[in-house]
């Protein structure tokens, strides 16, 4: 079940908060996250709220249906905000830093995995699909950005 603070169409600065329990069916939940997007934008940022999304409920909540994700979005002049949080016990978030982040990102992360397992991908995506990156202190909350100007960069192709 997806439950909703409010209407889910936007108006500047307001902001609307949904949230799901722990589940890796996120197709509804995309929809409504992207529905005051620009439709070429879609793909690129279905893609990076997905990661987002199922790092949140995969390894912060452990899929466990009695935790819930929590998702704010907003829309601020040319800016799509959303801040998505989860009720697991945090992790160790790769930098502050967005942009040294983006020019110095190698994949798998350094770090971040052992030689047994492969993770650090969705990290990788969420830093090239967002302008903005933040985690607080404790890693359980994501803060995300993406400027959407007549100027900007075309969506990324994948």
């Amino acid at each position: 079940m997806i439950a909703i603070s409010s209407r889910p169409r936007l108006i500047s600065q307001n902001w609307v908060t949904i949230s799901f329990a722990s589940t890796l069916y996120l197709y509804p939940i995309l929809d409504l996250l992207l529905a005051d997007v620009p439709k070429h934008w879609h793909p690129e940022l279905r893609l990076g709220l997905q990661e987002a999304l199922v790092n949140s409920a995969k390894h912060g909540n452990k899929l466990d249906p009695s935790k819930k994700v929590f998702v704010r979005f907003s829309i601020v002049q040319d800016q799509y905000w959303w801040v998505i949080s989860d009720q697991g016990p945090g992790f160790k978030p790769p930098c502050k830093s967005n942009q040294n982040y983006r020019q110095n990102a190698t994949y798998p992360p350094e770090n971040y995995c052992d030689d047994e397992k492969e993770c650090g991908r969705g990290i990788y995506i969420i830093y090239q699909v967002f302008d903005y990156v933040e985690w607080n202190s404790k890693g359980t909350e994501l803060m995300l950005c993406k400027r959407v100007r007549n100027n900007s960069r075309l969506p990324l192709v994948i």
